[in-house]
């Protein structure tokens, strides 16, 4: 199969998983959100920055590792398998023995019990890994999506279940868990892979020299996505928090869509193509600028549309949630870029470069945070939008170097989309703010102002922008 039309059936099954992922997902979480109370999801959000870094530990470099080695044989497999589960477990006993500590820490007794066990996620998230990095590797998404929709669907069953029956933030709790087994256990059945009884500390070393610095990366990521969770959870209220994380939730649906399909599939795919400089970059630009068209009016449509979006799929109760949304997604606009231009790092094997980038941005991001505190929560996520711009100049830096494609000329690329989204916001929100309570039903109002929305955002890409147009159109519908 040549690189492109592998490229293409990537994409289609990538994005049918992670769609399906996201969307039943989203139905699941609007269910739950719906019986349970925003104090529910505080709860959980104080706690994840520890299941992301217990993930971040067995799923980044070594990982990241073995997709971009062109010649690995069982050994290197079995290496990261047993290195990534023991690491994992260990990791569990510790933050076992540290759950008091978390639960005086947010003064909330309760969590002591939460996180011993929902942190047993990232010890059943290690045993499926590996299964999990070969089929990526292969480009079998396919497979893939056999294996992560029956996952989600089971939890989400066992999840609103147990909330319907009163079991409050433990429905949640359950859910992630439920999930985490089902998708190990499918990985190892369909997977078809057994690690052989053997530990080689040349193939080790060789991945970890590689991988270390990005799993340093990840980790400095994961810290400080969550400490926005961190933050709103000691200073400010559980509600709050609650909110918070219901916002980001919604928000990161358009990103982990459609981002994370392409993210998925271009590390990967920038791996076969790492050596030519002009056919990376072709391919970046591409991507880019196809993700930007999508991503941009998806965010900033939504986020105009807040109020109506909120109250039909979350009812009244959510809706002090609706500024924190509109602030999110603008900062949500430039994350997929941010993770190409890393990417581009990644399979330079630049992981040096990587973390210097990761320890520069964690640093101006953790002084726009403390400044921002003391001046109220909308300020605190105003920062997130600072930080976003910032983040990705810093990040475009050396792919200028690397592939000569520069900050300035990337914006050049995206600025029209941008532009033309921006407007066609600006007049959404005018006529949804002014007309909007006219009409009686939120799902009306939504369709409308959408759709309109919609149509006017194509018919100005097609004048001024059909070129970028036409290229999206290329990539999904297969034509040469």
């Amino acid at each position: 199969m040549s690189l492109k039309r592998s490229a293409i059936s990537s994409f289609f099954w990538t994005g049918l998983e992670q769609f399906g992922n996201q969307g039943i997902s989203l139905i699941i979480s609007i269910v739950l959100a719906r019986i349970l109370l925003p104090e529910d999801f505080g709860l959980i959000g104080m706690i994840m920055i520890f299941v992301g870094v217990g993930n971040s530990l067995m799923d980044a470099g070594l990982s990241q590792s073995l997709v971009r080695s062109k010649s690995l044989s069982n050994t290197d497999y079995s290496t990261v398998f047993y290195f990534n589960f023991i690491g994992s477990c260990l990791f569990y006993l510790m933050i076992f023995a540290l759950a008091p500590l978390i639960a005086d820490f947010y003064e909330k007794p309760i969590l002591t019990s939460i996180v011993r066990w929902y942190c047993l996620v990232f010890v059943f998230n290690a045993i499926g890994n590996i299964q999990k990095v070969r089929i990526i590797k292969n480009l079998a998404f396919k497979l893939l999506f056999k294996i992560t929709i029956p996952s989600i669907i089971i939890g989400g069953i066992i999840g609103i279940t147990a909330a319907y029956n009163d079991f409050g933030v433990w429905s949640l709790v359950a859910s992630a868990l439920t999930q985490s087994i089902v998708n190990a256990l499918l990985l190892w059945f369909f997977g078809k892979w057994k690690p052989s009884l053997e530990f080689s500390k040349t193939k080790f070393k060789e991945h970890f020299e590689y991988g270390y610095k990005l799993t340093l990366s990840s980790l400095l990521d994961v810290l400080y996505r969550n400490i926005y969770a961190v933050v709103i959870g000691k200073f400010f209220s559980v509600t709050e928090l609650g909110f918070y994380t219901r916002a980001d939730t919604l928000k990161q649906v358009p990103v982990q869509n459609i981002g994370a399909v392409l993210n998925k599939v271009t590390f990967p795919l920038f791996a076969k193509i790492q050596d030519d400089d002009e056919k990376l970059k072709r391919a970046y630009q591409k991507i880019m600028q196809t993700v930007m068209l999508f991503i941009a009016p998806l965010l900033l449509f939504s986020a105009a549309l807040a109020t109506p979006l909120f109250r039909f799929l979350l009812t009244d109760k959510w809706l002090p949630a609706v500024p924190f949304y509109q602030i999110l997604c603008w900062a949500g606009v430039l994350y997929p870029l941010n993770a190409y231009n890393l990417n581009v790092l990644k399979v330079k094997g630049r992981s040096d470069l990587f973390l210097k980038l990761e320890l520069i941005k964690k640093g101006i991001g953790v002084c726009i945070i403390a400044i921002s505190i003391s001046y109220g929560m909308k300020a605190l996520l105003i920062s997130a939008v600072i930080t976003s711009v910032l983040a990705f100049f810093i990040n475009s830096f050396y792919t200028g170097k690397l592939i000569q494609y520069n900050s300035i000329s990337q914006v050049k690329d995206i600025l029209p989309i941008l532009v033309i989204a921006t407007l066609v916001t600006g007049i959404i929100w005018w006529l949804d703010t002014n007309y909007g309570i006219f009409v009686a039903y939120d799902i009306v109002r939504l369709l409308v102002f959408g759709i309109l929305g919609l149509g006017l955002y194509l018919l100005l890409i097609s004048l001024f922008q059909k070129k970028i147009l036409n290229e999206a159109i290329t990539v999904f519908t297969h034509r040469k």
